[in-house]
């Protein structure tokens, strides 16, 4: 890599756990030093590199991998969270609370005051015109996000049609502003392709035949490993070379029962 250019990396894998793992230790790996602006004063730099997470069947087995920082109740609530909006009522800029959520800014995001659902969009637009190269979706506000403490990650999903032989698949890109590969990024693809599941569906009831969910690819600008914890890190890469793949994944039936309390929890708390 020539001097001052970010490393632009990228892997490519058939379940989302085993892309997630091979990005990361290639970010650890191939990855610049970066300051971050929440360093403090004896923290090293971050592994920091443009990252580009090619996953050719996110639904298929496993689907998680055991290594996430979080619990498996903390993934069902997340992935609740973006798909569903189990959250969106926490939005309350004026209070001191959450600028925005992803499924807000996905399915109700304010322009000029009117909210536009954009993933009915998507569905519409590719239910009528497979191949069109405009159903997106964006979540960036350029009045309102830039002089906030926490502003979107996830900028923008694309998605498209293409004919394969037993029907249509939907393909979809996710771009990401910033992302700590580590802590965050397992979690967001994990929701992100139930998200492309769910488009999938609405579109095979539109056109009243089955379309299948396709590769997902996950494109980061920034894709780092912060240097504030780089000793809990090690403990990641210790698993990675002490336990066979096997041991470093779970199915997602594994996690059904988990999921289940998770999901009583939030019905439990909802207002």
């Amino acid at each position: 890599m020539a001097e001052g250019q970010i490393p632009l990396l990228s892997v490519r894998a058939r379940t989302l756990p085993l892309a997630w793992e091979k990005s990361v230790l290639l970010c650890w790996n191939k990855g610049a030093a970066v300051r971050t602006e929440y360093d403090r004063p004896k923290d090293p730099p971050s592994r920091d590199c443009t990252m580009v997470i090619t996953v050719t069947a996110p639904l298929a087995e496993p689907k998680i991998h055991r290594a996430f920082p979080g619990s498996l109740e903390d993934l069902e609530i997340y992935r609740l969270e973006v798909v569903t909006g189990i959250h969106d009522h926490w939005i309350s800029p004026r209070e001191g609370k959450w600028t925005y959520t992803y499924h807000q800014r996905l399915f109700n995001y304010s322009a000029d005051d009117q909210p536009v659902d954009q993933i009915a969009y998507l569905v519409e637009k590719l239910s009528q015109t497979p191949y069109s190269r405009r159903a997106q979706a964006i979540t960036w506000n350029p009045k309102t996000d830039p002089p906030t403490e926490d502003p979107p990650c996830l900028q923008r999903i694309w998605c498209r049609l293409l004919p394969g032989r037993s029907g249509p698949v939907l393909n979809m890109n996710a771009h990401w502003r910033s992302r700590d590969a580590y802590k965050a990024a397992f979690m967001n693809m994990f929701a992100l392709t139930d998200l492309q599941r769910q488009i999938a569906e609405a579109i095979s009831a539109r056109l009243g035949q089955k379309v299948r969910v396709g590769r997902y690819v996950d494109i980061s600008d920034s894709f780092h490993i912060y240097g504030s914890y780089a000793q809990e890190f090690q403990q990641f890469l210790r698993t990675t070379q002490e336990r066979t793949f096997a041991e470093r994944v779970w199915n997602s039936s594994f996690a059904e029962p988990f999921f289940q309390e998770a999901r009583q929890r939030v019905a439990d708390e909802r207002p």
